[in-house]
């Protein structure tokens, strides 16, 4: 395993791709959201973790796009700062900036445990 399945990983969010972002999680995996403050929601299997992507990427957010600043990866485990950029209803912009803490098995995401600043 390399950080190769890392940067596919980090593409297919920047690309809002829902099938390749799924393509590259296990049928069991976890993800906790960033919100609501202060621990997020657990979300837990494929399914479920498709219909949050899909809501994000498919009209729940207006304009959403995620874009790496900087990642690492050392023996299955793995860490992506980035940016998530929106328009809000208004048409004005919005922006977070934040850290996923990632587990792999297999080549695929496991485990996606996300941060935000503020």
């Amino acid at each position: 395993m390399s950080s190769d399945a890392l940067a596919a990983f980090s593409a297919a969010f920047g690309s809002g791709d829902v099938d390749a972002i799924m393509a590259l999680m296990t049928d069991d995996v976890v993800f906790e959201s960033t919100g609501p403050a202060p621990d997020g929601v657990r979300v837990e299997g494929a399914a479920a973790v498709r219909a949050v992507w899909e809501n994000l990427f498919g009209g729940g957010t207006r304009s959403p796009r995620f874009s790496e600043e900087d990642s690492f990866y050392d023996g299955g485990r793995a860490v992506l700062r980035w940016r998530f950029d929106w328009l809000e209803a208004d048409g004005s912009p919005g922006h977070v900036r934040g850290v996923d803490v990632l587990t792999f098995r297999d080549g695929k995401v496991a485990e996606k445990l996300s941060y935000v600043k503020g």
